[in-house]
Order: structure tokens, then sequence, then C-alpha cells
């Protein structure tokens, strides 16, 4: 669980000794994978200009996912994300992406270190599995 969902879900518990004590509570609806999977991230910025941009998820749930941009998005923009999955998905057999789009729901500061911003999206109920090379 990341930093700032352990402070939203830490509830204080006491004990028999009257000691309070942090209890961590869950309240997402979906579990989180945190899965470094590839992606590309397509969008359209404040200003109208379109972006085309490489990101590595640092977590995947059904309802969305957390990934770091340069692009310097807002709140509420539509994004259209093509997720690769390793072969391991499909034993090794075919390399399988995921086409989706959705919105963006939390904007993060760059860290200082990068210029990196951090962005929560919420996935929209439409997706589709694309085997590239495949024409059907």
């Amino acid at each position: 669980m990341d930093k700032k969902a352990d402070k939203k879900s830490t509830q204080v518990k006491e004990t028999k000794k009257k000691n309070l004590v942090p209890v961590e509570i869950n309240r997402r609806r979906e579990w989180r994978f945190y899965l470094p999977l590839r992606a590309i991230v397509k969008g359209t910025l404040p200003l109208g200009k379109r972006f085309k941009e490489a990101a590595k998820l640092e977590n995947i749930s059904s309802s969305g996912a957390y990934f770091c941009l340069d692009s310097g998005i807002v709140v509420g923009s539509k994004l259209n994300l093509i997720i690769d999955f390793p072969k391991e998905v499909t034993e090794g057999k075919k390399k399988i992406k995921l086409r989706i789009g959705g919105i963006t729901v939390r904007l993060e500061n760059a860290d200082k270190k990068g210029k990196k911003q951090g962005v929560a999206v919420r996935f929209s109920k439409e997706f589709k599995f694309v085997v590239p090379g495949n024409k059907k």
C-alpha cells in the first residue's frame, strides 16, 4: 500500500492496556496490483496540443491505474492507454496489449529529482485486447 493511502486508511484502536495503536483499514473497492507494466499514453494538453508518451504503470486495478508523465495534463483530461502485457500472461504464447481510455482523477506534484507528475486515471468501461500482428 502506498504512503498516502496509509495516512487515509489508518484508524486508532484501543488495546486492553489503554494504549492507542494504529490499525490499517483498506477502503478501496478493488485490489491494486503493483505491476511495472509498460504503456503508451495519448491525450490532449489543456491548450489543445496532442501528446504521446511512454510510461510505466506503478499500479493497476480493474477501475484505474497510477503512473507518471512529463506532459503536464490536468484533472479531467481524457487519456488513452495502450498497456503491454508480458507473454507470461498467455503462458508465453502471444503478446497482448490492452487499449483502454480513462479520465484523470488525481495529480501529484512532480518530484524534485525528475520532472514527472504522478497521474491517477479512472478507466472507462470500454476496452479492447489487441494481439499485435493479428488482423482481426
